[in-house]
């Protein structure tokens, strides 16, 4: 594998590099004296800021792009190898990384890197933790798989010894990080486009652990079924939190606000210690709190500025996210695109002051829908009333014939109603129609669903 000298800066161009995650690498590398350049579909905010810090950006993936002057190529998995560009980088025999190679080799310059994993909440956990970070007056680089606004975007380059970052499994990219410390929020099925079963996936987290060296710390979910399977021999320190009387760090006696945001006294090895108040809604951000301040005690960081980060913590983009008002109705978007990611937001919904819940839900991926099709309708239905799109095929290609109507059979079949539109528009159209004063909208999905919300409050 290339290995990347950070004293002597080369020029490094990214394929996709307007993704959430490209385009906080090639921002560190830019604050490093690096040359960057890359390409992508279209521009994008996050294009727009690397080129006002001076990358060259190319729209259109086109094998002219790849020059000699290049050296080094990074891509992502959604790049095949017939990308053209991924075809002239063989063909002049430039050096090529993966996404998670090279941002394996920058965790490696750091004395404390701290990788964040997860089927759910890995985004909101890493903000969580970033938020506690500077409240303490640490000055850490932070690299978040969403907008988080105190950072102003998803980056953030600092001089601290802590480098944090989320820790995506697909495609196992995790196995090639260099954590110090590590976070298992929870570990579920998804991504069944490559693994093969959650026996499969287990295997993974057991791999991400063991990267652990023997004076790092894993900071697991006892909530995690037969967790002891993903810890076995393992030589680091093991911390646990969760909802069972055995875990290290567990809630009690948790309360909601009027717009459904948790407190909750902590447990801490079987002591009731401080009361923690959160201003982002649902149970399932009590369990992303645990993990951040087991994590905050790890540092050495004092239980008043992890409750003061965390009640600062107001969320990120996407994820539960307030947009507006229009015509009385409330709009929400967030980024659930599995059944437990659902389940739990329209939980939280419950919690949130509201007439009637309305979600816009866009399926993510034909396979995910296919392999979780009874499983989404039934986290559906939750929500009082049901809106479908099509399917956001986001890197993949119908190839077995699902479709949204599979899904609104699906929950039809459980009693409830569900409308199915194939526009964007219709559904804009029908929601100013149906929907009255105090009701909620929430759109729902990780692909451009948040654009109906948006296009609602400017009519």
């Amino acid at each position: 594998m290339y290995q990347i000298n950070f004293k002597e800066p080369i020029h490094i161009y990214f394929i996709g590099i307007g993704g959430i995650s490209m385009s906080g690498l090639a921002e560190i590398l830019l604050s490093e004296g690096f040359t960057v350049s890359g390409s992508d579909r279209m521009p994008s905010p996050l294009t727009s800021r690397l080129e006002q810090l001076g990358a060259a950006i190319y729209y259109g993936q086109q094998e002219e792009n790849i020059t000699p002057q290049i050296d080094l190529v990074v891509y992502t998995s959604a790049i095949k190898p017939d990308n053209p560009e991924m075809t002239a980088t063989c063909r002049l025999q430039i050096p090529s990384l993966t996404r998670a190679q090279l941002l394996g080799q920058m965790m490696k310059n750091y004395k404390t890197p701290i990788a964040i994993s997860g089927t759910h909440g890995k985004t909101t956990t890493t903000s969580m933790i970033s938020q506690i970070l500077l409240d303490n007056n640490d000055d850490p680089t932070l690299s978040i798989g969403g907008i988080y606004k105190p950072i102003g975007g998803n980056i953030r380059v600092g001089s601290s010894e802590h480098f944090v970052t989320e820790a995506c499994e697909y495609t196992n990219s995790f196995l090639s990080f260099y954590p110090r410390i590590g976070i298992i929020l929870n570990i579920e099925e998804d991504h069944l486009d490559y693994f093969k079963d959650l026996q499969h996936i287990r295997r993974s987290f057991h791999e991400f652990a063991s990267l652990l060296p023997a004076d790092g710390s894993l900071i697991i979910s006892g909530d995690i079924p037969h967790p002891e399977e993903i810890t076995e021999g393992l030589d680091c320190k093991i911390i646990t939190f969760g909802s069972s009387s055995g875990c290290d760090y567990r809630p009690e006696a948790i309360t909601y606000d009027a717009s459904g945001c948790p407190s909750f006294y902590l447990m801490h090895k079987g002591e009731k210690e401080d009361l923690f108040s959160l201003q982002v809604p649902g149970e399932h951000n009590v369990y992303n709190a645990l993990a951040a301040i087991a994590l905050a005690d790890l540092l050495g960081i004092s239980r008043s500025v992890t409750a003061a980060g965390l009640h600062n913590f107001e969320g990120t983009a996407r994820r539960f996210e307030y947009k507006g008002k229009v015509n009385g109705i409330t709009v929400i978007d967030d980024y659930a695109h599995h059944p437990t990611e659902i389940r739990a937001t329209l939980l939280a919904v419950r919690n949130y002051p509201h007439r009637t819940s309305w979600c816009v839900f866009q399926p993510h991926t034909y396979t995910r829908t296919k392999n979780f099709l009874s499983e989404f309708a039934g986290a559906l239905t939750l929500s009082d009333e049901i809106i479908l799109t099509d399917i956001y095929a986001a890197r993949e290609t119908n190839t077995t014939g699902i479709s949204s109507k599979d899904l609104q059979h699906e929950i039809e079949k459980l009693g409830h109603r569900c409308y199915y539109f194939s526009s964007f528009e219709e559904i804009e159209n029908f929601v100013l129609k149906n929907c009255t004063k105090d009701d909620l909208l929430i759109t729902m999905g990780a692909g451009d669903v948040v654009k109906i919300g948006e296009n609602l409050l400017r009519k």
